[in-house]
C-alpha cells in the first residue's frame, strides 16, 4: 500500500496533479486535483503543459471526467497514481537552486530543525511554480513550533526574511474572506508567527503530522443545527493542522474543527474562544465544525481571552 499524508502530491498515469488533503484512506486516497495537463496551460513541466484548477472548478472538472472519484473531496484508486511526490525529498535540491527557500532553511538549521522534518509542498513540489508563486514550507510534527518560533526571531534580525507588509495582509484576509473585521483578523495573526516574506515572496509554515501522530481517522457525523458556543481551549497542540482542532471544555461539544485556514492557531490552551458553526454528531460525541464551505459564511473562531488582553472587546 503506498503510504501517504497531508500535503503530498499524486502523479496520476493520466499525469493529473492531487494534492494529498487527508492523513486517511477510505476506498483510495483522499486528494484534491490541482493540475492537469492541457495545451493552453499557463505552466510547464516537462515538456507538457498544465492547467492549474482551483476548488470549485477542480469538482466541477471531475464530476464531467471522473465522477466515481468525487465525495467531499476526490478520492484517487491506489490503481491509477504513478508517482507520490513527497515535500520532504524536495529540499535538498531546493536548498541548492532557491536562495529563498535556502534561507527559510538556514533559519531552521540555526534553530536544530532536521532537514528531514522540513519539506515544500504545493506549486514548488510539483515543479509547476511561476514568479508570482507562494512558497508552502512544511514542518513535520512538534518542531513545527520550534520552527515557527525561528522564523519570527529571523524576522526580528537583518537579513532575507521579512514580516508581511499591510498591503499583502489586505489580500490574504480579501482572498480569505473571513467574518471578523480585518482589524480583529490582524489581532488574531500577530502572535500566530507562521507566515512571512523571504526575498519579496510570501511564504506559510504549515504544520503536518509526524508518522507517529497520526493515530486514528477522523470519523464523519452527522449535521445537525447551527450554532455559538463559547469555551475554554483545554488543547492546541493540532491548531495549525488541517482541519485545525481544539479540544475544547463545554457543556455539550467536545471539540471544535476548522476547515479553513484562516482559524488556524487562533486560539491557545487556557483561552476562552466564541465559536460559530455546524454541530456535527458522531460517535456519541458533538463537535462544532467551522469552515463547512469554501467561503463559510456566518461560521469563526476568535479568542475573547486575546481580544480582551488587547483592548478590543
Amino acid at each position: 500500500m503506498l503510504k501517504t499524508r497531508l500535503r503530498d502530491f499524486l502523479i496520476t498515469k493520466d499525469n493529473w496533479l492531487f494534492a494529498v488533503s487527508d492523513y486517511f484512506r477510505s476506498d483510495g486516497i483522499r486528494a484534491t486535483l490541482r493540475y492537469v495537463p492541457d495545451e493552453n496551460g499557463e505552466r510547464e513541466l516537462n515538456g507538457i503543459r498544465y492547467k492549474k484548477y482551483d476548488f470549485g472548478p477542480a469538482f466541477e472538472f471531475m464530476r464531467k471526467h471522473r465522477p466515481e472519484w468525487v465525495q467531499d473531496v476526490h478520492v484517487v484508486p491506489e490503481s491509477e497514481v504513478k508517482q507520490v511526490l513527497r515535500p520532504s525529498d524536495t529540499i535538498p535540491e531546493l536548498v541548492n537552486s532557491d536562495s529563498r527557500v535556502r534561507a527559510i532553511v538556514k533559519a531552521l538549521d540555526l534553530a536544530g530543525i532536521p532537514r528531514t522534518s522540513m519539506g515544500v509542498t504545493g506549486s514548488m513540489l510539483a515543479g509547476l511554480q511561476n514568479e508570482s508563486s507562494d512558497i508552502d514550507f512544511v514542518v513535520y510534527g512538534p518542531v513545527w513550533f520550534r520552527a515557527r518560533d525561528a522564523i519570527t526571531a529571523a524576522k526580528q534580525q537583518e537579513g532575507p526574511i521579512e514580516e508581511i507588509d499591510e498591503e499583502m495582509w489586505k489580500r490574504i484576509y480579501t482572498k480569505r474572506i473571513p467574518e471578523i473585521s480585518f482589524d480583529e483578523f490582524m489581532l488574531h495573526e500577530s502572535r500566530k508567527g507562521n507566515r512571512g516574506m523571504v526575498e519579496g515572496t510570501y511564504f506559510d509554515l504549515l504544520f503536518v503530522r509526524e508518522w507517529d501522530q497520526i493515530k486514528e481517522p477522523l470519523l464523519r457525523g452527522k449535521d445537525t443545527v447551527k450554532m455559538k458556543i463559547e469555551a475554554k481551549v483545554t488543547n492546541a497542540d493540532f491548531a495549525f493542522d488541517s482541519p485545525a482542532y481544539y479540544k475544547v471544555e463545554h457543556d455539550e461539544i467536545d471539540h471544535v474543527l476548522s476547515y479553513t485556514h484562516t482559524y488556524a492557531g487562533q486560539a491557545l490552551p487556557g483561552e476562552l474562544i466564541e465559536a460559530r458553526g455546524i454541530i456535527e454528531e458522531v460517535g456519541g460525541l458533538k463537535r462544532l465544525v467551522v469552515g463547512t464551505s469554501r467561503e463559510p459564511k456566518g461560521e469563526w473562531i476568535r479568542s475573547l481571552t486575546w481580544l480582551e488582553q488587547c483592548g478590543y472587546r
